[in-house]
C-alpha cells in the first residue's frame, strides 16, 4: 500500500511538472507584432481579429502597428520600431518590397522570425509567405471577366503599381486574357494606395463611349470596388462589369443589389491567426541561427507558401460569406 501511495504521488508531481511547464511556455510578455499599411480598411481590421484571437488563446502579446493610410516608409519606420524591441516575431504585409527586404534581412539576422503575410518580399529572408496565391487569384478574376464580355471589350484596372500582391493579380488577370486578343486593356490606373482617388476617375471612365467605351471596371484591392459601384449606380450604367477584391460586408451586400457582379474572396482572418501561430512555434524552437536560403534547401524546417485559399464570390453564394461573417462576430 506504501508503495502503490508513492507511486501516486509520484505521478502527481510529474502531472504538475507538465502543467507548470505548459503554462510556462507563454507569458504576455511575449510579443508579436502584425504589421501592415492602410489599417482603417476592414480587410486589415479582420487580419488582425485573426492575430488577435491567436494571441489570447496562447496567453501573448499581440499588437497591430501601421499607417491608417497608404506610406510605405512609416511602415519601414514601424517595422524597425518592432525590431529594435526585440519581439517574439513579425508578420508584415509588404507594400514595397525593394523598401522593405534589407530592414528583413536585419531582423532575420538578428535572429527575430519574420514572416510575410498577404503580400510578399520573396527576394528577402523571410522566412516564409502566408496568403493569397495572387496569380491564381488573378486568372480566376479574368476568367469571370472572359465569361461575362464573350470574349470581347474594353477593361480598366485599379491598383498601386509596384506593390507585389497587387502586381501579381494584374498578372494573373494578363495571363487570362492572353488568349483573348478581343479584350482590351484600356488603363492600368494608379490609385497610389488611396482607393477614394478611384471614383473621380471610374467618373471619366463611364462617360467613354464608342471604341473607347469602358466595358469592365476591375478592382485589384479592397477599397476601390465600393467607390466604382457609386459611380456605375449614379449613371445607371447597368450594361458596365465590376470586379471587386476581398469580401467586406458592404461589398457583399453590393453583389446581392447587383451593383458588383463578383469579387475575389481572399482570407485575412486566417493569415493572421496561422502567421501568430507559425511564429510562436519558430519561437519556441529557434534556431543557433536562421539560414538565408531556406527556399532553396530541401530539408528546410520552413515551407516557402502556405496558401489560405481564394473564391469567386457572386450572387450564388454571397450570403453564405454574409452568414459566416456574422457567425464570426458572435
Amino acid at each position: 500500500m506504501l508503495k502503490l501511495s508513492s507511486h501516486l504521488v509520484l505521478a502527481a508531481v510529474v502531472l504538475s511538472l507538465l502543467a507548470t511547464t505548459g503554462c510556462q511556455r507563454h507569458s504576455k510578455s511575449e510579443v508579436y507584432y502584425l504589421i501592415s499599411n492602410n489599417l482603417k480598411l476592414p480587410y486589415w481590421q479582420t487580419a488582425n481579429a485573426g492575430f488577435a484571437k491567436a494571441g489570447e488563446l496562447y496567453h501573448v502579446t499581440a499588437l497591430l502597428r501601421g499607417p491608417d493610410g497608404y506610406d510605405s516608409q512609416a511602415e519601414l519606420d514601424e517595422f524597425n520600431k518592432a525590431v529594435a524591441a526585440k519581439p517574439a516575431g513579425i508578420l508584415i504585409s509588404v507594400t514595397d518590397a525593394a523598401l522593405m527586404s534589407s530592414a528583413i534581412d536585419n531582423a532575420i539576422a538578428a535572429g527575430i522570425p519574420v514572416i510575410t503575410i498577404d503580400s510578399d518580399a520573396p527576394t528577402s529572408h523571410r522566412l516564409f509567405f502566408i496568403g493569397t496565391n495572387n496569380l491564381e487569384a488573378g486568372r480566376l478574376g479574368g476568367q469571370r471577366v472572359v465569361q461575362k464580355l464573350g470574349g470581347k471589350g474594353n477593361v480598366v484596372f485599379f491598383t498601386t503599381p509596384g506593390q507585389p500582391n497587387l502586381d501579381e493579380r494584374l498578372k494573373g488577370y494578363k495571363d487570362a486574357f492572353a488568349d483573348h486578343p478581343d479584350i482590351k486593356v484600356a488603363e492600368v490606373f494608379n490609385i497610389k494606395g488611396d482607393s477614394g482617388t478611384t471614383f473621380d476617375r471610374a467618373e471619366v471612365d463611364v462617360m467613354k463611349t464608342g471604341a473607347d467605351k469602358v466595358d469592365a471596371f476591375i478592382c485589384l484591392e479592397s477599397g476601390s470596388g465600393a467607390q466604382v459601384a457609386e459611380v456605375l449606380k449614379r449613371h445607371n450604367a447597368t450594361d458596365r462589369l465590376l470586379i471587386a477584391m476581398d469580401v467586406d460586408s458592404a461589398t457583399l451586400g453590393t453583389i446581392k443589389d447587383g451593383g458588383i457582379d463578383s469579387t475575389i474572396a481572399q482570407k485575412p482572418y486566417t493569415m493572421g491567426y496561422v502567421g501568430l501561430r507559425a511564429l510562436d512555434q519558430i519561437h519556441h524552437s529557434l534556431p543557433a541561427k536562421f539560414s538565408d536560403s531556406y527556399a532553396a534547401d530541401s530539408f528546410a524546417p520552413y515551407p516557402v507558401f502556405i496558401d489560405t485559399g481564394t473564391a469567386l464570390v457572386d450572387k450564388s453564394n454571397a450570403q453564405a460569406y454574409l452568414e459566416s461573417e456574422a457567425a464570426a462576430q458572435k
